[in-house]
């Protein structure tokens, strides 16, 4: 069964739209352990919007479950995860404009430089992961950069609208799940998945790993992180059949 990765940056979002030191996303990782999450996520940005370099060091030192840090490319980045050294990292696109990340990212296209960040992340133990959409050419290009994992974005069957887009979208989750594990490689999922529409996509056997942020942390308001994540850990297990 898939386990479910609480990403943990909307809580930073809130704290920084006041440059204050509440909500504090160190206590919502271990808020989401309490509840169940198997992996705490987070996205440390160039320009630090929510996640800063106080809560990467901290994060490190007190989750319990398995660390995931979002990241892009840059220089900079590379070498806070370097120093750092989560469990894993998700390489994605990033664009300073952006209100969250959009797309995967572009690993055919920038191919030289995602297989020498990935070899330099994988030598000091790192497990390599990239978020891309699910295209048999990013598969086919994250394989050959070495990564050990891929995160299918989910995105474009989060926004589907009518049936016939939303099983179109699911079909191509799923022949890019297929495609990923013919490949060798870990199969992870996310953006974009609700307490809605999250069943279809981890009914699918072969996901390892669902990342959810926004709609966990959206329920948490009313209900509090630890029953939110519990919630949707509930979705998954059913999902899958247990």
């Amino acid at each position: 069964m898939a386990g479910l990765g609480v990403n943990i940056d909307h809580v930073a979002t809130v704290r920084q739209a006041r440059r204050t030191v509440e909500p504090d996303p160190v206590w919502a990782a271990a808020e989401a352990e309490l509840g169940g999450a198997d992996c705490i996520t987070f996205h440390l940005r160039q320009d630090r919007r929510h996640i800063i370099d106080r809560d990467v060091h901290l994060l490190k030192e007190t989750v319990q479950v398995k660390l995931n840090m979002e990241m892009s490319l840059a220089d900079e980045i590379v070498e806070i995860a370097l120093e750092i050294k989560p469990e894993q990292v998700s390489l994605v696109p990033e664009k300073r404009e952006e209100l969250t990340t959009e797309g995967g990212l572009d690993v055919a296209g920038q191919a030289e430089r995602v297989a020498g960040a990935v070899k330099r992340l994988k030598d000091v133990g790192i497990v390599a992961s990239a978020f891309i959409d699910p295209d048999p050419v990013q598969i086919s290009a994250s394989r050959d950069a070495g990564f050990d994992a891929i995160e299918i974005h989910t995105g474009k069957y989060a926004n589907a609208k009518g049936d016939d887009e939303v099983a179109g979208t699911l079909a191509e989750i799923r022949d890019g799940l297929s495609a990923g594990l013919d490949a060798g490689l870990i199969v992870h999922g996310g953006h974009g998945l609700t307490y809605r529409n999250v069943t279809p996509v981890a009914a699918m056997e072969g996901f390892s790993e669902f990342n959810i942020g926004h709609s966990i942390i959206a329920r948490a308001v009313f209900t509090g992180l630890r029953e939110a994540v519990a919630e949707m850990k509930r979705l998954i297990e059913k999902a899958a059949g247990r």
